[in-house]
C-alpha cells in the first residue's frame, strides 16, 4: 500500500488536502505529519481511518520516523520559516535517504522569478535532489486574510501592508487543496510539472477591503504604508524578523510588476471555476464581523 504524508497537516493548507484526498476518495493511506498527533486526532476525528506521525520542521529528530513507509509528501513552507538551509535542506536529504522518490510541493505564484524567496531555493533544491516532483503555485491566498492578517483586521479593523494599489490574484485555500489531492493521487499524471493555480480575480486591497465590507457586517480599512514603517510595525507585533522580509517582498515586490497572469489550470484539472473572494468571504463572515473584543 503505497503511503502519503501530509506535512503541515493543521493548517489552512495541510486541513484542505486531507479532506479533499478523503473526498476522492483515495487508494493511498493518508498520514498526518503533525507537532502533536494527540491533539490532531480531534481536529481530524471524522476521519477515522487518517493515521498520523509526529514531525515538526524545527526538530530534524523527528524526521527519520515520520517518513517511514511514505511513497510520496506532500511539502509546504510553514510562514515563519525562511532558512532553507537549515530546516529544508536536511528534511530532503532524509526523503532521499528513506527512499522516497515523489514529492508535490505547495510553492508559490512568481517563484521562478525570484530567487530570494525561500519558494525559489526549495524548488532548486527538490529539482537538485533527482526526486520527481509536482511543483504547485498557488497566487495569493484569501486564507491570508484569516490567518497572517487576523491581528491587525481583528484588533485594529484594518488590513496594514506595504502594497499600495498593486493587484494581487487571489485563491481560495479549498480550491488549492483539492488541485494537491488529485496531484497526489494522480502523481504520474503531474510529474515533474510546475503548475500555477490562480483564480479569476486580480485585486489590490482597497478592492478587497470593498469586497469584505460589502459581504459581511464589517467595516475594514485599508491602510498602505512604506516598507519601513512596515518592518518597525511588525517587529513592535512582535513577528519574527524573516517573516517580516517574505511579507515586504510578497505585498512590495508586485508594486512594481505587471498584474498577475491568470491561469486555467484549475479548471482543466478539476472542470470548476475557482471560488470569487465573495464567496470566501461569506464563509467567513463570522471573523471579519468579529473583533478582537468578541463584539
Amino acid at each position: 500500500m503505497q503511503k502519503i504524508l501530509v506535512t503541515g497537516a493543521t493548517g489552512n493548507i495541510g486541513m484542505e488536502v486531507i479532506s479533499w484526498l478523503y473526498k476522492l476518495p483515495t487508494n493511498y493511506k493518508v498520514t498526518a505529519g503533525v507537532r502533536n498527533p494527540d491533539k490532531a486526532k480531534s481536529t481530524f476525528s471524522e476521519y477515522p481511518h487518517l493515521e498520523y506521525t509526529q514531525f515538526d520542521f524545527e526538530n530534524p529528530d523527528t524526521f527519520l520516523n515520520a517518513l517511514k513507509g511514505i511513497t510520496t509528501v506532500f511539502l509546504l513552507r510553514p510562514p515563519h520559516i525562511s532558512d532553507v538551509e537549515k530546516y529544508f535542506a536536511p528534511l530532503v536529504l532524509q526523503m532521499q535517504n528513506a527512499g522516497i522518490r515523489q514529492v508535490v510541493f505547495l510553492s508559490v505564484q512568481g517563484a521562478e522569478k525570484s530567487k530570494v524567496i525561500p519558494h525559489n531555493k526549495i524548488e532548486r533544491l527538490l529539482e537538485e535532489s533527482g526526486m520527481e516532483y509536482v511543483f504547485l503555485r498557488p497566487s495569493y491566498f484569501m486564507q491570508n486574510l484569516t490567518s497572517t492578517l487576523k491581528k491587525d483586521i481583528q484588533e485594529k479593523r484594518e488590513i496594514i501592508l506595504p502594497s499600495g494599489k498593486a493587484k494581487l490574484n487571489w485563491i481560495d485555500a479549498a480550491n488549492i487543496g483539492e488541485v494537491a489531492a488529485i496531484t497526489l493521487e494522480n502523481f504520474s499524471q503531474y510529474k515533474n510539472q510546475k503548475i500555477e493555480i490562480t483564480g479569476d480575480e486580480n485585486l489590490n486591497f482597497y478592492e478587497v477591503v470593498d469586497v469584505i465590507n460589502q459581504n459581511s457586517k464589517a467595516s475594514i480599512a485599508y491602510k498602505p504604508v512604506n516598507p519601513i514603517s512596515f518592518y518597525f510595525i511588525k517587529k513592535k507585533d512582535g513577528v519574527p524578523t524573516g517573516m517580516i522580509m517574505v511579507m515586504i517582498m510578497l505585498h512590495f515586490l508586485p508594486r512594481f510588476q505587471k498584474d498577475p497572469e491568470r491561469s486555467d489550470a484549475y479548471k482543466k484539472i478539476t472542470g470548476k471555476k475557482p471560488n470569487p473572494l465573495s464567496v470566501f468571504v461569506e464563509r467567513e463572515k463570522d471573523f471579519f464581523n468579529k473583533s478582537a473584543d468578541g463584539n
